[in-house]
């Protein structure tokens, strides 16, 4: 749940999308939350209710992290679904998770996500928007573009923002009022690796509090500022990223809506970030750019390499060439929100670049034989093993794989 007291009197920059070629939006911790609010009636007058599921299909924008607390605001469940899926995944994605609305971005390069839509639900074209009539979709009745354009059957964000003006303030009050701590926040799909992509289903409770570790443990203060080049529809992005910095008021800054490595050097030399995320391959592709070392990366003390196995030298060359002394390592899954283990700012470097840290605050971790289920003798290699807060609620509509 997201609490309206925290952050709203500081006025830090929350979202900066920040390249070289595009105009650069800002929000202050008040604006955001208005904002937030403003999105949340919206979806209430489309009628989302409490448990309802909601899904973002879109890159790294300032609309996704709105979508991401408004939904949360009034109780109800965002659904990420992956930019680089095509028709027949979106069709899996909003029939597994039985979705009620659907938010939706334009063209990005070769992918057009209105297309896509239309060619897995071309009754969309003969409804009117909110009254989506599908018999492959049956739960499905709202879909909203993330512009101005107008599609059949589907709202503009802007049309959707006013209509919500129609709820008062104490009518989403009441909704907030209603949402509880283990509820159902976000579903997340695996990658299917083993079959169809599961939909790890994880609560306020988890989200929150993961997000809360993972900033103390980077130290993070409203004075630090995050690149987030790591997509928002993963943990990364949406738990490592986004909820680590509205816990501790930390402003995020997006440098792009998919990864380009000198738009990440641009944004942290112009906004001056203190942090930035990235998998190995990231942080290898800004070190190798040409223009590297034409960027001032001196305010970097900060941030999380994970996703993958973290070589040690790589480590050490981004410590010292992006100035990310304080550099962590993240260890988990998405099915536990995601984080289980974390090296911190504290811990030595030989630490950090060799170890995937200890144990999250109240999570239980043991490591055992898979063939007898017995704890191994310390120093043996086994199967981690980890239950407490962030474990997820179940596989949403597979109790069987749960």
């Amino acid at each position: 749940m997201v609490s309206d007291e925290p952050n709203s009197y500081r006025e830090p920059y929350t979202i900066a999308p920040a390249a070289s070629a595009t105009p650069v939006l800002r929000y202050t911790w008040t604006e955001f939350l208005q904002e937030v609010n403003n999105l949340a009636k919206g979806l209430m007058m489309l009628g989302v209710e409490h448990g309802m599921r909601v899904a973002i299909w879109a890159l790294n924008y300032a609309e996704w992290i709105l979508v991401q607390f408004a939904t949360a605001k009034i109780g109800a469940v965002m659904v990420n679904i992956n930019p680089a899926y095509r028709t027949f995944e979106l069709e899996y994605a909003l029939k597994q998770s039985e979705v009620d609305t659907l938010i939706l971005q334009g063209k990005f390069k070769t992918s057009d996500y209105v297309g896509m839509f239309y060619e897995a639900c071309p009754e969309a074209f003969e409804c009117r928007p909110g009254n989506i009539r599908s018999e492959k979709f049956p739960y499905l009745r709202n879909v909203v573009f993330m512009g101005e354009i107008i599609y059949n059957g589907m709202y503009r964000w802007s049309e959707m923002i006013e209509m919500g003006k129609m709820i008062s303030d104490s009518e989403l009050k009441d909704r907030e009022d209603s949402v509880e701590f283990d509820d159902a926040l976000n579903i997340q799909y695996t990658s299917g690796t083993t079959g169809y992509p599961k939909g790890v289903t994880l609560s306020h409770h988890a989200v929150l509090n993961n997000g809360l570790i993972i900033g103390d443990g980077m130290a993070f203060t409203e004075n630090d500022k995050l690149c987030i080049p790591v997509p928002f529809y993963h943990c990364f992005g949406m738990v490592l990223s986004n909820m680590a910095c509205v816990t501790h008021g930390t402003t995020m800054v997006i440098p792009c809506p998919a990864f380009d490595p000198e738009a990440v050097l641009y944004a942290i030399e112009t906004e001056k970030c203190t942090a930035v995320h990235g998998v190995p391959t990231m942080f290898i592709a800004e070190l190798e750019h040409p223009n590297f070392s034409k960027y001032d990366l001196s305010t970097l003390r900060t941030g999380i390499m994970a996703g993958s196995p973290c070589p040690i030298e790589k480590m050490r060359e981004v410590s010292e060439k992006m100035y990310m002394r304080d550099i962590v390592i993240v260890y988990g899954q998405t099915e536990t929100a995601p984080g289980v283990t974390m090296s911190t700012t504290s811990d030595s470097l030989e630490m950090r670049v060799s170890t995937v840290g200890r144990a999250f605050p109240h999570t239980e971790i043991k490591i055992i034989d898979p063939k007898t289920g017995r704890i191994v003798p310390y120093g043996e290699t086994g199967e981690i093993c980890a239950r407490g807060y962030m474990t997820m609620k179940g596989y949403y509509n597979n109790p069987q794989a749960t």
